[in-house]
């Protein structure tokens, strides 16, 4: 059995780390490379960062990050944000990360998925979806959540195992910073319907939380952001915790 994986995720604007609810109503969280290396240091699995408002005029400034990031920690991370080709991948590969996240170009360009898988390997290529549920559907959403496709979520997910992508990184937009716990009935039917792993995010607000979603929710990897960024969960405790409750975790 695998070990289950913690994984702080830190929203870069600007620079600097920013946490939001619902995606929006961000705030400050502190200085991203800074928080890296400290993640590192408490244990942290891996970590994903994402430019959450990549433009063409930030990307030069997020692959710098990327390199002071790469420097200063010594566990994978995943980047993500304003990757549309396979130059982009390149790109910030060579500024050492470890894997990408796209989410938006994917769905644009399902290629892109294949594309990546073949030339890097399926082992980089993470497809972030973010979906929110309205009645029965969950429907997929662009341009971090600001447009609605018509996409479903577990169709999407079929599709993008079967083109190459190594791991899915799922955010229930309904259960973003609301603290109250992941989707953990959909993500249990994500994983008995992937052949790869499924990463929860959104909905982190105790340790409970974490055990659910890996005993619940069959996640193999668990995301969340403000409970580390602010101090309320130290990713030590989480991990004796999740020990203690017979969950595979590295400590």
């Amino acid at each position: 059995m695998l070990a289950k994986r913690i994984i702080p995720c830190l929203d870069i604007k600007d620079g600097q780390t920013v946490k939001g609810t619902n995606f929006v109503n961000l705030r400050q969280a502190g200085d991203p490379v800074e928080l890296g290396r400290a993640y590192s240091e408490q244990g942290a699995d891996e970590l994903v960062y994402l430019d959450i408002t990549a433009s063409h005029e930030g990307r030069k400034t997020f692959t710098d990050l990327v390199k002071r990031v790469a420097a200063n920690i010594n566990i994978p991370f995943t980047v993500g944000g304003g990757i549309n080709e396979l130059s982009d991948v390149d790109r910030l590969l060579s500024a050492g990360a470890d894997k990408v996240s796209i989410n938006s170009s994917a769905i644009r360009n399902p290629d892109l998925v294949d594309e990546i898988a073949k030339h890097f390997g399926s082992q980089v290529c993470v497809v972030a979806i973010d979906a929110k549920q309205t009645g029965t559907n969950w429907k997929c959403y662009l341009n971090g959540g600001r447009i609605e496709t018509d996409k479903c979520l577990f169709d999407w997910a079929k599709e993008v195992n079967n083109r190459g992508a190594g791991e899915i990184l799922f955010t229930s937009m309904n259960h973003d910073g609301v603290k109250n716990g992941y989707a953990n009935e959909t993500l249990s039917t994500l994983a008995d319907s992937l052949t790869i792993p499924v990463i929860a995010s959104g909905g982190a607000g105790c340790m409970e939380h974490f055990r659910d979603t890996f005993v619940n929710g069959k996640a193999d990897a668990a995301l969340a952001a403000s409970v580390f960024h602010f101090g309320e969960i130290k990713i030590p405790e989480l991990k004796q915790y999740l020990c203690k409750q017979g969950i595979n975790v590295r400590l």
